[in-house]
């Protein structure tokens, strides 16, 4: 990923190897300011990223919340902000994207690339918001709101800080635990995950396997990590997001958020482009079809089956149980990596999911909406046992002739299976 800026320095002592470790990675320019001059150099430069050279606490208190005041407001795509911190001392900045500084420059740079993936991702969107809007297209709804109210994070481990790290992450985002290596490994297929949590308990030659999949698996390059305890064998160089850390769990927490904010705003982003590329009829929020898009689909569908003599089935899932919002979209979020690529699917005004499974007929179609129902099912539930368990309904109709779209929803709102509980 590209370097170019301009990118700014802040420290109060020269920053020399640091600047000179991302000039040779490409930077360019490079403006290196102290705390005094840092919100000046801001307006001035406007940056594409800023580093924070040395652990706070900033000299300049004022200063400092002025800066983060600059780059949370800045018009344009985001400012990605890089900030070493120690054992002793934390980020200078609240929102600031971690990182040790006794780790090697070659993993700050990795690290700031990464972030930069994401800043360029924001750039296309927004320009595609202005294309989309130049040609008359209808706006889709973006999410709005703070993007760490979409992210999951996985917390593995079974020593004795397991249940402090559990609650103090638990507090800040939606967490799922695991006990077992191989819980993780399940919940990471199973689920959405925008960060991983290593805990205590486990010995170094099961914390490295675990990170040598992760490490393998393009899902989870760029996935923010943080590893407790005794360090494994060296894993920054195939994953930029990943930190070794001690101290208390609230610390490690404070530490991580940046990065797992970040990492939900891409996954927003990438929705929303999916959505603006294909004209707005996918929902940014959920990633299925818009309601309209979806029964303009289903109405072609119907009527080229009918030509064709080809299957067609409809399913519905509604579910009981104390459902909140958050609930709702990891179930319809789920579905997107669920059905096949012939397949469409969207989320109904009462919260119900609809999916068309074409060119699949009555048979086929039974046993691919029990499992989508049980996956679905897995993804809305809290695997920690503190929520009201959730039953997934399911009804079924598939194509017969002389059917209209009327006549086949009729039956799909009527004919339900058994519920998947």
């Amino acid at each position: 990923m590209s370097l170019q800026g301009p990118l700014i320095v802040v420290a109060e002592s020269p920053a020399t190897a640091l600047v000179e470790a991302l000039g040779e990675a490409g930077a360019f320019p490079i403006v290196e300011t102290k705390w005094a001059d840092a919100p000046t150099a801001f307006v001035s430069v406007k940056p594409s990223a800023v580093i924070i050279a040395e652990p706070g606490p900033p000299v300049s208190e004022s200063a400092s919340r002025m800066l983060c005041l600059q780059i949370a407001t800045a018009a344009g795509p985001i400012v990605p902000t890089i900030a070493f911190a120690d054992d002793e001392h934390d980020a200078a900045i609240p929102l600031a994207l971690t990182t040790d500084a006794s780790m090697p420059f070659a993993h700050v740079i990795k690290r700031l690339q990464s972030a930069m993936r994401v800043r360029a991702l924001h750039t296309t969107v927004l320009r595609r918001i202005e294309i989309f809007a130049s040609h008359g297209g209808k706006m889709p709804l973006l999410p709005i709101g703070d993007a760490l109210d979409d992210a999951t994070v996985l917390v593995a481990g079974r020593g004795p800080l397991y249940p402090a790290l559990s609650v103090a992450m638990g507090e800040q985002a939606k967490m799922v635990g695991a006990l077992s290596v191989e819980a993780a490994a399940r919940h990471l297929n199973e689920r959405d995950i925008d960060s991983i949590v290593i805990g205590d308990g486990f010995s170094p030659r099961m914390v490295e396997a675990f990170l040598t999949v992760l490490a393998q698996d393009s899902r989870f390059h760029e996935i923010p990590i943080a590893v407790i305890g005794e360090a494994p064998a060296d894993f920054s160089e195939l994953l930029p997001n990943i930190d070794h850390v001690g101290g208390e769990p609230s610390r490690l927490v404070s530490r991580m958020i940046p990065l797992i904010r970040l990492r939900a705003f891409e996954s927003r982003l990438k929705r929303m482009l999916k959505s603006l590329e294909a004209d707005g009829v996918f929902d940014p929020d959920t990633g299925l079809l818009t309601r309209d898009s979806f029964w303009h689909e289903l109405t072609r569908s119907v009527a080229e089956a009918a030509d064709r003599s080809q299957a067609l089935s409809i399913a519905r899932y509604s579910f009981d149980g104390a459902l909140d919002a958050r609930t709702r979209l990891d179930g319809a979020r789920a579905v997107t990596r669920l059905i096949r690529n012939i397949d469409f699917a969207c989320r109904d005004d009462d919260g119900a999911i609809l999916i068309a499974f074409t060119q699949t007929d009555l048979r086929a179609a039974h046993v691919v909406a029990r499992r989508i129902a049980a996956a679905i099912k897995t993804a809305m539930t809290s695997p920690n046992g503190d929520a009201t368990p959730i039953t997934a309904n399911v009804t079924l109709a598939s194509q017969k002739n002389g059917d209209t779209l009327d006549s086949l929803m009729q039956r799909v709102m009527g004919s339900r299976m058994v519920a998947a509980e």
